[in-house]
């Protein structure tokens, strides 16, 4: 059986990011201004939405072509990107593509409670044992992902139905990645308690 080809980290984290920081550099130039396509107008946001649905397309296919896979999550976000961005360009309306957010962290957290609800932790399904935790370490930050995620689909909700585009751009991008990176870091304690060293460990 075949390895999987390595990636360079730095590679991998560009493609990964680099569609992002591209929307909201993109936006920071094209906001507050009005561009006739074909004989219509759309404004700045909806352009920079149409711009970015191939861009993480592409990077994408290429993180799949360098890697030999790309994760089920990123299959998931990238589907509801293409579709909410679609419709976001088709419709002229920025409302489709801003409730991205609250479709694919409601859906995540709908995922999550399905599973506990059975019995069983689809997070480390997804993770694929990148974390080698016991089962009760897999339901206990199932749990707690679950409530996150529902957390950040509500909050998504509010702040695109309450908040400036600006302010919108500034959470979906740099807030959302900020707060997941301090729940798994939170979550550090119960990783470490929880931790399977193995049948070998001492």
């Amino acid at each position: 059986m075949g390895t999987r080809p390595e990636i360079d980290p730095k590679l991998k984290s560009a493609l990964e990011l680099g569609p992002v920081l591209a929307f909201v550099v993109a936006y920071a130039l094209l906001r507050g201004e009005s561009y006739e396509i074909a004989g219509r107008a759309y404004d700045g946001f909806v352009v920079v939405t149409g711009l970015f649905v191939p861009v993480m397309a592409a990077a994408s296919f290429a993180l799949w072509r360098l890697a030999g896979r790309v994760s089920r999550i990123q299959i998931t976000t990238l589907v509801l990107v293409v579709v909410f961005g679609a419709l976001t360009v088709w419709l002229n309306d920025e409302r489709f593509f801003k409730m991205k957010s609250t479709i694919v962290f409601g859906l995540f957290a709908a995922i999550l409670f399905t599973g506990l609800a059975r019995g069983r932790s689809y997070l480390e399904y997804v993770m694929e044992g990148l974390m080698p935790l016991r089962h009760e370490g897999w339901m206990r930050l199932t749990r707690r992902l679950a409530w996150f995620f529902a957390a950040l689909a509500v909050v998504n909700e509010a702040i695109w139905r309450t908040q400036s585009t600006d302010v919108y751009v500034l959470f979906d991008t740099f807030g959302q990645t900020g707060a997941m990176f301090g729940f798994f870091l939170s979550q550090s304690r119960l990783i470490e308690t929880h931790w399977d060293d193995g049948p070998d460990a001492s």
